[in-house]
């Protein structure tokens, strides 16, 4: 499986025909109009809103854009496409971006959907072992998080690791998903979000090998020792009855 890491700050994705814009909290949020704006006599009034009755900032032709006093510090136009920036966006700052032309009659030129993320958390990562042998066992990987978790299961057999059940393991929630997969004999589990991403990983071979029973080199190190008692013990005893024979 090819391993990728995206880090998004900003991220669009189209949605019942209104565009959702992702974006971190703490960071800036820019939003462009989707048609050319001109203010002219018949048009001559710019503004951006929020939830459709909360003005940000309007600019007015012939003259300065003034942002209104809530949004002061925060709330910048710039003038030559009529785009808003708005710094240091929290979570109060999710909900609907309107751009309106006014004049005879009011035009919409931008309609975005915002929601600010905070970035996501590391997941847990346990590994329970369901069966095990000398030179194999079986485990279920479990990656979770305050809101949901997934689980799979896997085999090792001390050489290699691999699925023993579904290869790809993957589930979804609230913008937000958790994904588990196997490379070599590593677990990862990925817990991302549309502005964020985080990674935990075990090797899962080292795992199984505590609690697979006794390990062969463990084996070949009980049977040498063994062995060596078992040689000194017959040097000694040869050596007393050497002793014991010349007595006599």
């Amino acid at each position: 499986m090819i391993f990728f890491v995206i880090l998004v700050l900003l991220s669009c994705t189209e949605a019942e025909g209104l565009q959702h814009v992702f974006v971190l909290h703490g960071k800036d949020l820019h939003l462009d109009t989707e048609k050319l704006v001109k203010l002219d006599k018949q048009t001559d009034v710019f503004s951006w809103k929020f939830n459709s009755s909360t003005n940000i900032v309007k600019c007015v032709l012939n003259s300065d854009p003034a942002v209104l006093e809530k949004y002061e510090g925060r709330a910048e136009l710039f003038r030559q496409n009529y785009s808003l920036l708005l710094k240091n966006v929290q979570h109060s700052d999710s909900g609907d971006y309107t751009a309106v032309v006014s004049g005879d009659q009011d035009q919409r030129v931008a309609e975005y959907k915002v929601i600010v993320q905070d970035p996501v958390t590391p997941a847990d990562l346990t590994v329970e072992s369901v069966s095990n042998s000398s030179d194999s066992c079986n485990l279920t990987v479990t990656c979770s998080t305050v809101d949901f978790n997934i689980s799979s299961s896997f085999r090792c057999d001390g050489k290699i690791c691999s699925h023993a059940g579904e290869k790809d393991v993957k589930a979804t929630k609230t913008f937000s998903s958790l994904s588990v997969y196997l490379q070599h004999d590593t677990i990862f589990c990925n817990h991302s979000n549309q502005v964020s991403w985080n990674q935990t990983m075990k090797v899962l071979k080292s795992d199984c090998e505590t609690k697979t029973g006794i390990s062969i080199c463990v084996v070949k190190t009980v049977v040498f020792s063994v062995g060596l008692i078992i040689m000194v013990i017959a040097v000694i005893s040869v050596h007393i009855m050497e002793k014991i024979k010349k007595r006599k």
